[in-house]
């Protein structure tokens, strides 16, 4: 099934709205017109009363005793002028008046009420009449007891009004469609920027990450541009990362990698058993020293991209499942190593990112601590945070060098200690992954190198 485009999502949502308010303007319209109307012919009824009273008035002072006398309606056959409108004969059956002396009629008009339906209240009455509804006025004469009645059919009323809301719906029926293909035409040119926008992505080759132009889009679209713009950076400056470091670790393999083939180039030439055993322990060191790189920067490369499953992890469990597994290296150096905390802080995390992070350190710090050195690792509470303290008594950082060594393959002037120069980005980069921060200071005592890890709290 194929998907909606934008144009068509906006024009069924922008025209039923319309639509829907032209109805409510409408059912005003009618509503005010019906009132409008009424009113008219409210006022046309008051005014035909005063108008009959004014010509017949002179009648009622010669009528005496006399019956009810009937005035003749109007002749409108066809050879009456009157009869060139159609709607005359309609319009007289939908009109009748009676004039009432001493609650007895005098006067009536050919298509009246019969003597039947009494005499009205004053003023407007609804009156049934033959399955139809009339509207009737009376108006009583001061000073007098003459009442002149005139009345009305209502479906003339709303016959009147049937006709102008037809009269209006009508061009409306021929309006809406017109209405609508502006409207699908509008929106179709209004989302043209957009289109552009896409064109101009997807002419780009995959290595244009060049920031698009964001100074022609509406202000609306402005946000949008922006945003690509961020992502089109933060992507050129991964990439720039990425092969940087392909760069810098292409380097670093070239060095192991040319003395294992002179390690191999001695052993050929080797002359004796004793030379050839030499030379393959050798080999077997620097094979150790090459696996460990890689290893490094299989890790460093893995802890970018890795998905995350963040939950409650104990940080003091992880630290001491780490400690006791380099216990042999500890042991061999003879070092004083001590971990104190809060046995039951829970940090959210990823485990086997927090493990990879706890051992890169604790392993840095065994590694430059000197035989029969010390180290301290201490968790203790920082407000919404954990702190991950591990100091050590080895030579430490100089001040100018704390920053630098996050970078990768920034090693500090250590030469009797094998190293690679990543393991203190791998922390990095995962303290930053869980949304902590991490300092290098110096211990206390001055001597040595301070660590503090803080990592938010479950």
């Amino acid at each position: 099934m194929s998907r909606a485009t934008l144009t068509r999502n906006l024009f069924f949502r922008v025209t039923p709205t319309i639509l829907i308010t032209m109805a409510i303007i409408g059912g005003f319209a009618f509503n005010s017109a019906t009132r409008e109307i009424n009113n008219v012919y409210d006022a046309q009824l008051i005014n035909d009363a005063n108008v009959l009273w004014m010509l017949l008035h002179n009648q009622f002072e010669e009528t005496g005793d006399a019956p009810p006398k009937q005035i003749a309606d109007i002749d409108l056959s066809m050879g009456n002028q009157l009869a060139l409108n159609e709607d005359a004969d309609d319009y007289a059956d939908a009109h009748m008046f009676r004039a009432w002396k001493d609650n007895k009629i005098v006067l009536f008009s050919g298509s009246t009420f019969p003597a039947e339906i009494p005499l009205q209240r004053a003023g407007f009455t609804n009156v049934p009449y033959d399955s139809e509804l009339w509207r009737i006025y009376s108006l009583p004469i001061p000073e007098t007891r003459v009442v002149i009645e005139v009345a009305e059919k209502v479906a003339m009323r709303q016959t009147l009004v049937s006709n102008i809301l037809l009269n209006l719906i009508f061009p409306l029926l021929i309006v809406i469609p017109l209405i609508a293909l502006l409207i699908w035409f509008g929106i179709n040119s209004g989302l043209g920027t957009i289109r552009m926008l896409v064109q101009q992505i997807r002419s780009r080759s995959p290595d244009d990450l060049s920031a698009i132009p964001v100074d022609t889009l509406p202000r609306d679209l402005s946000p949008l541009g922006r945003s690509i713009n961020q992502l089109l950076e933060d992507l050129d400056d991964s990439l720039k990362a990425e092969r940087r470091f392909a760069d810098h670790a292409a380097h670093q393999l070239r060095t192991p990698q040319a003395a294992l083939k002179l390690l191999l180039q001695m052993l050929a030439q080797a002359d004796n058993e004793k030379e050839r055993q030499a030379i393959i322990a050798d080999l077997i060191i620097s094979n150790e020293r090459a696996t460990y790189l890689i290893e490094q920067l299989l890790r460093a490369a893995r802890v970018g991209h890795q998905p995350m499953q963040l939950q409650a992890v104990p940080l003091y469990s992880t630290v001491a499942s780490v400690v006791a597994e380099m216990g042999n290296l500890i042991t061999a150096k003879q070092l004083d190593m001590s971990l104190d905390g809060d046995e039951k802080a829970l940090v959210r995390a990823d485990e086997p990112l927090l493990r990879l992070m706890v051992s890169n350190l604790i392993e840095n710090a065994v590694k430059y601590t000197p035989a029969s050195g010390r180290i301290r690792v201490a968790i203790t509470v920082a407000n919404n945070y954990w702190r991950l303290s591990i100091s050590d008594s080895g030579p430490g950082i100089a001040e100018h060098h704390r920053e630098a060594v996050f970078q990768r393959f920034y090693r500090v002037d250590t030469p009797q200690i094998e190293g690679t120069g990543l393991g203190l980005t791998i922390v990095a980069d995962i303290v930053k992954r869980l949304s902590g921060t991490i300092a290098l200071k110096s211990p206390a005592s001055g001597n040595g190198l301070l660590v503090e890890v803080l990592l938010p709290k479950a």
